[in-house]
């Protein structure tokens, strides 16, 4: 199944923008940058949103505007008026469980305690869908992830991230392709020789 529909999560606002929460919404906006798009705000969409082609394929790009916690409304409402599959959308999303700089494609699943996920799961009614996991460390302790996820990185972790990001971008045509399978490999592949 090919994909149609990126989004990146995160929360708006300048004091929220920098910070490691926002790693899912950094990897459309670097999309973006690279192809000279511009998001625009999408009242009908509640985010930020460009339809454009890439290699050819018809894709659109979509940063939910609301809230991370409320992320599901805003993916919801392009799927419906796309008449997009949820297979047909890819989440990209912060990962406290993997290092800065680490990026891996995941099938389903559940959303491991992360809002953003939850809530677009209660609004698809499936967790059948694809993501980008953007590795941004953990603290260590559970009591301080808060505080951890909407602060910024220090300045090499920012720069792993962003590595990480760019690695991801080199699959998206594999992606709009339908070569699901090839670009997890790749994608892996390429952070293994990395390391």
């Amino acid at each position: 199944m090919s994909i149609r529909l990126i989004v990146g999560l995160g929360n708006p606002g300048d004091e929220y923008e920098l910070t490691r929460h926002n790693a899912g919404a950094w990897f459309v906006e670097q999309i973006a940058r690279q192809a000279h798009l511009v998001l625009r705000s999408e009242n009908k969409f509640l985010g930020r949103y460009v339809k454009t082609s890439i290699e050819h394929k018809e894709c659109h790009l979509l940063i939910p505007s609301t809230f991370m916690n409320r992320s599901g409304g805003s993916v919801a409402s392009v799927l419906n008026f796309y008449k997009i599959l949820p297979e047909e959308i890819i989440v990209a999303h912060d990962e406290l469980d993997m290092p800065p700089g680490a990026a891996k494609l995941k099938q389903g699943g559940g959303h491991a305690g992360h809002n953003g996920l939850r809530d677009i799961i209660a609004a698809l009614g499936t967790s059948d869908f694809l993501r980008l996991r953007l590795g941004i460390g953990h603290p260590g302790r559970p009591d301080k992830v808060s505080d951890y996820v909407l602060s910024r990185p220090n300045k090499a972790d920012e720069q792993k991230i962003y590595n990480a990001i760019d690695d991801a971008i080199m699959i998206v045509p594999d992606l709009l392709a339908g070569d699901i399978s090839g670009a997890m490999k790749r994608l892996h592949t390429e952070k293994v020789i990395q390391k």
